[in-house]
């Protein structure tokens, strides 16, 4: 458990089957922690088919672009600060009573939000939905890290992901099911609340992490809980690892000290955590610099800007996704402890890198060819109802649905065929009545495209590229590269860093595409996205089959990509290599 992995000739992923099978005690601790995950991943996704009728209740939340965005990130405020707050409540509560904590305000959240009468309450709800998530983020990956067999952490530590992915796709198909059901948001929202129940429950009945435990000084507790994760011929070698582990820690704090302010300049202080820092806050921001919670938070407007009006359609089209992301995890797991988190992210990264690049050329494609905007068909609900911008436009006869569109009014198309020269008007409720009565296609977000399935493919193509590298390799590298002493508090700086990234980009989506367009925005992305690539390169060593005190040698004499390491330095650890072989 203390004292990292060895490396193995078959995948983790295989010897973690094979291992929670025989002990399935472990499996149970790793799936109860792992619900944090769930409430992450439903968090991200509810939002993004809940925010359609929600705008559909209040109006100003339908004409307000900022009041959306808030609506969204709120919830990624909250967890920049349940982030920041939870490593100091895992060291001072314990592990299991912060995710204890984190499920309480997590259901309050819910409950505040189901019942909200006004937007503001929404946005109160979402914060306090936020805490709890936050908290939750850093706190199950390093419960079920420390309550895990060290030969197969890895494995276990990526079913927080699976179960993120998991949770993602659980709440597409909640969505759906409420779509036509009273009260639709609501539902959709407040269910929110039942894994959080069904976590606090099941953690109540389980123990502490061992090594929180053996760190308070209840050693018979520690051991008490190793027996049952670890075969009885391994508990005194895991037990020597943890006092030693914890006697190195408690040595490092009487030099640092142990309150925050004074590990926080321990941390910054020290090479090898700060070179530590550097990879693992890299990735974080990365992780959310490609744009993936774009197209969480907002899977179904992208789909409406592709050119699906319906909100039901967006939102089946938006489940395909969720479940391309829950098979890209899958493909995580078997392979990340074969062919290393360092590799996989790369390849990751080159191919989020293609699909928003090309993703940005479909959306520029569908723009320049939206259907044309007709007089006579703009004329057609009555003088009155035709688009203001449109009606004082110096050449109205250039306009196209994008350029209505951007005039905030509503496209109405053709009755013939959606691709056809179409009705710009004023965007209000009797005139997408009168639209959607004479059976044609109401339109505020995208327009009528051919392309605009392409779109939703690459789209899915992004995720399955994402999910395997990108989505669940970060928080991996962040639970094995940080010497033990500072694990809490790099780990709270590392999710603190994914949240703040995780807001700016929530925050400024939607204006972005309304400033930019659509095919801007991602390539805007993209850029950002190779930014992170060439500090991936650099910053990032490959941790697979490295003991912990592996790592923090291999930080400590700084590290350096193959293609520019020391051809000297090089031959000097061949030579040291063969004569240790010798």
């Amino acid at each position: 458990m203390e004292g990292g992995h060895p490396a193995a000739s078959k995948t983790e992923f295989t010897e973690c089957w094979r291992t929670t099978w025989k002990t399935p005690y472990i499996m149970r601790l790793a799936l109860s922690a792992g619900i944090g995950g769930l409430l992450f991943g439903y968090d991200t996704g509810v939002i993004s088919g809940a925010l359609l009728y929600i705008r559909e209740d209040f109006d100003d939340v339908n004409k307000k672009t900022w009041l959306q965005e808030t609506i969204v990130s709120m919830a990624v405020a909250g967890a920049i600060f349940g982030a920041a707050i939870g490593g100091w409540m895992n060291d001072a509560l314990g592990r299991r009573k912060s995710i204890l904590c984190a499920d309480f305000v997590f259901f309050a959240g819910a409950i505040v939000m189901a019942f909200a009468p006004a937007p503001w309450v929404i946005i109160i709800g979402r914060i306090l939905v936020g805490l709890g998530v936050g908290m939750a983020s850093m706190t199950s990956p390093l419960y079920i890290s420390e309550a895990s067999p060290a030969r197969i952490r890895g494995a276990l530590v990526s079913t927080n992901g699976f179960l993120i992915t998991g949770g993602q796709l659980l709440s597409y198909l909640i969505n759906l099911a409420f779509t036509k059901a009273p009260g639709t948001w609501r539902w959709m929202l407040g269910v929110a609340g039942v894994p959080a129940v069904v976590q606090f429950v099941l953690m109540y009945t389980l123990p502490e992490s061992p090594r929180w435990l053996y760190r308070k000084n209840k050693v018979g507790e520690a051991r008490a809980i190793l027996e049952k994760i670890y075969p009885e011929n391994e508990v005194e070698d895991e037990m020597r690892a943890l006092h030693e582990s914890v006697e190195m820690e408690k040595a490092e704090e009487g030099d640092v000290g142990d309150g925050i302010i004074a590990k926080l300049k321990g941390a910054f202080s020290n090479p090898v955590v700060r070179r530590g820092l550097y990879a693992g806050i890299t990735v974080q921001v990365a992780q959310q610099f490609v744009g993936i919670n774009t197209v969480m938070y907002y899977s179904p407007t992208i789909v409406q800007f592709a050119g699906f009006a319906a909100n039901q359609t967006a939102m089946a089209l938006s489940i395909v996704t969720a479940g391309l992301n829950v098979v890209g995890t899958l493909i995580s797991m078997c392979f990340v402890d074969r062919y290393g988190r360092r590799r996989l992210m790369i390849i990751s990264m080159v191919g989020i890198i293609t699909c928003l690049v090309v993703l940005s050329v479909v959306f520029f494609e569908a723009a320049a060819h939206a259907p044309r905007i007709s007089i006579f068909e703009s004329t057609h609900f009555g003088s009155n109802s035709t688009c203001p911008a449109y009606v004082s436009a110096p050449n109205p006869t250039s306009w196209n649905c994008m350029t209505c569109l951007k005039a905030e009014c509503g496209f109405c198309a053709n009755s013939a065929s959606a691709y056809a020269p179409g009705a710009c008007v004023a965007s209000n409720d009797v005139l997408k009545k009168s639209c959607s009565g004479e059976h044609r296609v109401w339109y505020t977000k995208g327009c009528p495209s051919k392309v605009g399935f392409f779109a939703v493919i690459l789209l899915g193509l992004y995720i399955i590229i994402y999910a395997p590298g990108m989505g669940t390799v970060p928080w991996i590298v962040n639970s094995e590269i940080y010497p033990l002493r500072y694990r809490g508090t790099c780990g709270g700086i590392a999710a603190v860093s994914n949240w703040s990234a995780n807001l700016i980009v929530s925050e400024t989506f939607l204006t972005l595409t309304h400033a930019l367009g659509s095919a801007g925005t991602f390539l805007l992305f993209a850029g950002f996205s190779v930014i992170g690539l060439v500090f991936i390169f650099f910053l990032v060593p490959e941790t697979k089959g490295l003991q912990f005190e592996e790592v923090e040698k291999l930080l400590k004499k700084g590290y350096r990509p193959k293609l520019f390491a020391s051809k000297n330095k090089e031959t000097e650890e061949t030579k040291q290599t063969k004569s240790v072989e010798l």
